[in-house]
């Protein structure tokens, strides 16, 4: 609003300005005509012939009004010196009275051809302004549609993923069962100190690692549960930091976060926890030799944002658009599906996530929850 009125001021000074120049070169043309004398007629020649400067800047400035405004008040201005001090010449007489009638067409043509012009610039602008409207709303549709089909993209993987891991999954479960148990009664043959049970230890560690990708591959083909629940994410968040804080210190890494009542926001609160505690354990495992994770929070008017930066060393730009894909991962040691799962409980919710690797370095993932009181009209019918 402020910069608008700035901007009449402006407008209206520039106006005055134009006003008052006008004004003042037919104020000196006029009073050099009264105070030249009438037998100087080639100096009034020229005197004459300068008001069409006047008339024809007048209709140019302001348009139709401006030129015959100017060519008026010449004429009113003009008009006594051909009467009282050329009257006794007749021929010059006649030829002054037809100047007076060529400043008001001058006047009038200046004008109208400068009112034309104007308003076919404003039908150009407010055409530039519609076209400039439906590019814009021709980007924001296809940035729509390229979102759809990647989640389309997305979700045939995630299909693909599933029905691979429900077949997969039953076939190894059983004999992995029987392997441990195998293994647990070899432990226990042995004293603790013999080689053979360390063996038998290192056997059943593996078995669990596998047993935990089958896991994460489960978690795909499960049917989710399409019924949205209510949590509070600050009380979530304060149960995955007290989970995470011996790993946090044993890395000499500093958890930052300013507990804040938050409201409650759309999903499960375990589905939730698991977010959290993705989200965090990604962190701890990219900060090896000790680092900071600040965890910011802020609430709006229909979503909470929770933003999660740490000081590791970021993720290379070829990878940003592919951390969420999965079986996509950079560690020596993972399955690539702990973002993905993130980011299918996040979208299933009516949320978004997103990561970026800011200037200053490390990386910072950002959520955005839907708060409960904000409830998508689809899901409330």
């Amino acid at each position: 609003m402020g910069k608008l009125t700035y901007l009449s001021l402006k407008l209206d000074r520039s106006q005055l300005m134009r006003l008052a120049v006008l004004l003042v070169m037919v104020a000196a043309i006029t009073a050099s005509h009264y105070l030249t004398a009438t037998h100087h007629s080639s100096v009034h020649d020229i005197y004459r012939r300068l008001y069409y400067v006047p008339i024809v800047l007048g209709g140019l400035w302001f348009s139709l009004r401006g030129g015959v405004g100017t060519s008026l008040l010449v004429s009113l201005l003009y008009a006594p010196h051909v009467l009282f001090q050329w009257g006794h010449l007749p021929t010059s007489h006649l030829e002054q009275y037809l100047e007076i009638l060529l400043y008001n067409t001058i006047g009038f043509l200046t004008g109208f051809l400068a009112s034309k012009e104007h308003s076919q610039r404003l039908r150009a602008e407010k055409a530039a302004q519609r076209l400039t409207a439906s590019y814009d709303k021709l980007r924001q549709q296809a940035d729509l549609i390229l979102e759809i089909e990647d989640q389309l993209r997305r979700a045939d993987r995630l299909t693909a993923l599933g029905e691979l891991s429900a077949g997969m999954a039953h076939e190894i479960r059983n004999p992995l069962g029987s392997i441990r148990g195998t293994a647990e009664i070899l432990r226990d043959a042995f004293p603790p100190e013999n080689r053979y049970a360390e063996f038998s230890q290192i056997l059943i560690s593996e078995v669990d690692r596998l047993n935990k990708v089958l896991e994460d591959f489960l978690s795909f083909a499960r049917p989710q549960n399409n019924e949205k629940n209510d949590f509070r994410p600050d009380q979530v968040l304060q149960e995955v930091l007290q989970l995470t804080q011996q790993p946090a210190l044993k890395k000499q890494i500093a958890i930052h976060w300013e507990q804040q009542s938050l409201p409650a926001a759309i999903g499960d609160a375990a589905q939730f926890k698991q977010v959290f505690l993705n989200l965090v354990l990604n962190a701890l495992q990219a900060m090896s030799s000790g680092g900071q994770l600040w965890i910011r929070t802020a609430v709006g008017q229909e979503q909470i944002e929770m933003a999660f930066q740490d000081t590791g060393p970021g993720i290379p730009d070829e990878y940003l658009d592919k951390v969420f894909n999965p079986f996509f991962t950079t560690k020596d040691e993972g399955t690539g599906l702990g973002l993905a799962i993130t980011h299918r409980i996040v979208r299933n919710h009516y949320g978004q996530i997103s990561v970026a690797c800011p200037p200053e370095g490390g990386t910072v993932f950002t959520l955005k929850l839907q708060t409960a009181d904000c409830r998508p009209a689809v899901e409330e019918s």
